[in-house]
């Protein structure tokens, strides 16, 4: 898979401009505050209709327009896709080859992406909700049911906080109907998550065996707020659970238990990577970046399109060489950096543009223009 072109119309600090690109490797080169990192969101933005950097829509339209639309053209395995989202006063709308997409989850998966930002670095030793919004994304790409059951558990748990902050008296009977709904979504996407945590585990142990020259192997535990012994009793459990709590959660006026407070924990070498150097880190976030890229193919049936926001500078040469040889030539790639000098390795096979106060521009040093 790869992305053929893209034009953005009153995106950020782009008015109305339009690029192609490389199958193979694509390099937003400039000065800071140019808008490369925004055209890299744009990408994000097209594949899984959020951005990576705020919640709200409003930040991504430019500040003198009221609407912005993303438009791209992507290559699969199956043929040529059209994807375009929009952004107004009236909602945003979604649309696969000119048809309008009436669910999320109808949407996303069209075209995958896996992105490596700096702030991933955070994901070891930062929030659990991190951790529980890398598990999201990725399933979501992945299996759409994942997303309609994750959607459903959020509009019930919604739900239940909200009585419990606005009831003046407390309905046993009504709360006992939402921990029933809440503990049948909630389950299912505890068992996505295990599911996924496994594949995940299996695949990124393989590459940070590869970075560490077989002398570290990496385990991942999750870590549920539903306590259970085996998997086909989690809903029971956790049913018993919510009702367990209801003096508890009456009195914090929230929900207590269930996967939106789940999290992980990564270990090296069975000692909890929290305590693991700056370069075990990174290796650590690697070799999960390299891991999507592979669950990805092994699903969908094509490669996803990566993209490193000025991450490179946070890794040494033989991390970076690691990186690049583990993408290879399948795997179309989009960089951000302010200079080509601590990149290293770099294939035959680029394009590089050069961004400057929201213009975009083919550089001379591209080797390739298909």
């Amino acid at each position: 898979m790869w992305i053929k072109e893209i034009r953005l119309n009153n995106y950020r600090n782009y008015k109305n401009i339009s690029a192609t690109f490389s199958p193979g490797l694509n390099i937003f080169i400039g000065k800071n505050a140019q808008g490369k990192t925004n055209f890299l969101e744009s990408i994000y933005f097209l594949s899984l209709t959020r951005s990576h950097r705020t919640r709200s829509d409003r930040d991504l339209i430019h500040f003198s327009e009221n609407n912005l639309t993303i438009s791209g053209k992507l290559s699969r395995a199956s043929g040529n896709v059209d994807l375009s989202i929009s952004l107004s006063e009236k909602g945003r709308v979604t649309e696969i080859n000119h048809l309008k997409q009436a669910k999320l989850s109808d949407y996303i998966g069209t075209m995958t992406v896996v992105l490596f930002a700096p702030e991933d670095l955070q994901l070891i030793k930062g929030a659990p909700s991190l951790r529980r919004k890398f598990l999201d994304i990725d399933l979501g790409q992945i299996k759409p049911l994942y997303l309609s059951d994750l959607s459903n558990y959020n509009h019930v748990l919604k739900q239940r906080n909200t009585y419990l902050k606005t009831a003046e008296k407390v309905d046993s009977d009504f709360l006992a109907v939402l921990d029933d709904q809440l503990s049948d979504y909630g389950s299912r996407v505890m068992e996505h998550r295990l599911d996924f945590i496994i594949q995940l585990e299996k695949e990124a142990d393989k590459h940070h065996a590869s970075i560490s020259n077989g002398l570290e192997h990496l385990t991942i535990k999750y870590l549920s707020s539903v306590t259970f012994l085996d998997r086909q009793d989690i809903r029971k459990e956790f049913l018993q659970q919510l009702r367990r709590n209801h003096r508890r959660d009456i009195l914090k006026k929230n929900t207590g238990v269930g996967p939106h407070r789940d999290d992980l924990e990564f270990f090296i070498n069975n000692v909890n990577a929290d305590f693991g150097s700056q370069g075990q880190h990174r290796s650590l976030i690697l070799s999960l970046k390299l891991a999507e890229i592979e669950l990805i193919k092994s699903v969908t049936g094509d490669y996803p399109i990566l993209l490193l926001d000025d991450v490179m500078s946070e890794l040494d040469n033989y991390r970076q060489t690691k990186l690049l040889e583990g993408i290879k030539e399948h795997v179309q790639t989009f960089i951000t950096t302010t200079s080509l000098d601590h990149l290293s390795q770099l294939p035959d096979n680029l394009k590089i543009f050069v961004i400057e106060q929201g213009d975009i521009l083919t550089d001379e040093r591209t080797t390739s223009n298909d």
